[in-house]
């Protein structure tokens, strides 16, 4: 599984996150939060890096991803009753734009951490830890 220890990682910490601060906040608290357990935990974050997005060559506007992690995963933390097509298809445009290839989409809603693992060009894989 590409980069599977970082992913590890990232669900870990997202956890963390969620065991302290609980369910139901605003993402960006959860954003913020996990900036801070990633790199206590010695991650290299870059949060809200702005990548641009041309069409036929003319410049239309920035993509700007909440988390990127070691420079190869993106994080999403999402406060959502549940993840959908409309996610997943984000984070591949997401994953085409900056020329990565995993994502991880972490849903703080309820005590239990949900996440999803979209890859580019793979099937995607979905899952619940306890939080």
């Amino acid at each position: 599984m590409k980069h599977e220890e970082i992913t590890r990682d990232i669900i870990g910490a997202a956890m963390a996150v969620l065991n302290e601060l609980k369910p139901g906040l605003d993402e960006k608290l959860y954003e913020n939060a996990l900036v801070i357990e990633l790199t206590e935990r010695g991650h290299t974050v870059e949060q809200q890096r702005e990548y641009p997005v041309h069409y036929h060559e003319h410049f239309i506007g920035k993509l700007i991803p909440d988390l990127i992690v070691d420079g190869t995963v993106i994080a999403d933390p999402k406060v959502v009753t549940a993840f959908n097509d409309s996610h997943v298809a984000q984070m591949l445009g997401y994953l085409n734009i900056t020329d990565l290839d995993v994502t991880l989409l972490l849903n703080f809603k309820e005590a239990k951490l949900d996440w999803k693992r979209v890859v580019r060009g793979n099937r995607n894989e979905n899952h619940g830890l306890r939080g």
